[in-house]
């Protein structure tokens, strides 16, 4: 019988984002259902999937005894934004962690976003990407077996596609720790592992709707950043796992408008990213939970 995993008002909820990929928000849930931590609940946040992916929650939901709901918006183009806002809201923990229905967690991910908690922060994960050829292999027993975060069964199937990402298995905590410290790599939130306070998201109004793909998560972490909410490096401790696919939803206008939100976001242009400390931008969106300005007049 599959554990029965806390019904109460959780202090965290998972956050995962979904669109017509049914089983690989399947194979995500499993690694869910074998966390060191239990004591939460997963908010699917449904950008418009036919009925095959709500059928697959309902299984999922009782074979693995995990405490799920689903957010689902009427499938209208990439709302990916909108659909997020509706589950941060809907959300009934104190903290949140945000991924994606197709990355897998490794099994302390909660419980290193929890654990990595801290006011005036939110953490920004790691994730292992992997060649699309792995992805036939990657099952329900492997997904238990902890297999996609094992190196040598990684290697064996050349799975690896960066060879630095071999860093992000590291188990060792006080290695880990070395390495978020020494890399160069910027702490930003990423759509795929990231978390943070609630109240913090509520508070710069979520995402903003206007942003499609690509990037379109990296904005709410510089509106964050504006309201003096500081990005918690933890690519190699807050770990997830995807398997590469293509993107034919790429549109490079919508990217050049992306680029331009970002800039007004973070009140200097990207080349001059080096002043961003001097200069801030706005941290509440217009086009976010609560469409206009703050109520508050802030």
């Amino acid at each position: 019988m599959a554990h029965r995993f806390l019904r109460s008002a959780p202090g965290l909820s998972i956050v995962l984002s979904t669109y017509n990929a049914p089983d690989e928000l399947e194979l995500t849930l499993w690694g869910y259902s074998v966390q060191t931590r239990r004591d939460f609940e997963v908010v699917i946040a449904d950008d418009g999937s036919g009925p095959e992916t709500r059928d697959r929650i309902e299984h999922m939901r009782e074979s693995t005894g995990l405490s799920i709901s689903h957010v689902w918006q009427e499938d209208d183009g990439f709302r990916k934004c909108r659909i997020l806002n509706r589950a941060i809201v809907e959300a009934r923990g104190d903290y949140l962690v945000l991924s994606d229905g197709d990355c897998i967690p490794r099994d302390d991910f909660v419980a290193t976003h929890a654990a990595l908690a801290k006011r005036g922060h939110f953490v920004s994960g790691g994730r292992v990407r992997l060649a699309s050829d792995v992805g036939a292999a990657i099952d329900r027993e492997a997904v238990l077996a902890g297999s996609p975060f094992e190196e040598a069964w990684l290697r064996e199937r050349q799975a690896i596609v960066r060879g630095r990402d071999c860093h992000k298995l590291e188990r060792s905590r006080r290695r880990a720790v070395w390495l978020d410290r020494l890399t160069t790599t910027r702490a930003t939130w990423n759509g795929h592992n990231a978390s943070a306070w609630k109240s913090d998201l509520l508070a710069v109004n979520g995402f903003d709707e206007r942003m499609t793909y690509p990037v379109e998560d990296r904005e709410l972490g510089e509106r964050l950043r504006n309201a003096g909410i500081r990005p918690l490096q933890a690519r190699h401790r807050a770990v997830c796992a995807h398997v590469e696919h293509a993107r034919p939803w790429l549109d490079r206008e919508a990217q050049a408008r992306n680029a331009q939100l970002r800039a007004e976001t973070r009140g200097v242009p990207r080349w001059l990213r080096f002043f961003e400390g001097l200069v801030r931008g706005p941290h509440w969106t217009k086009h976010g939970i609560h469409k206009g300005p703050r109520p508050d007049g802030g």
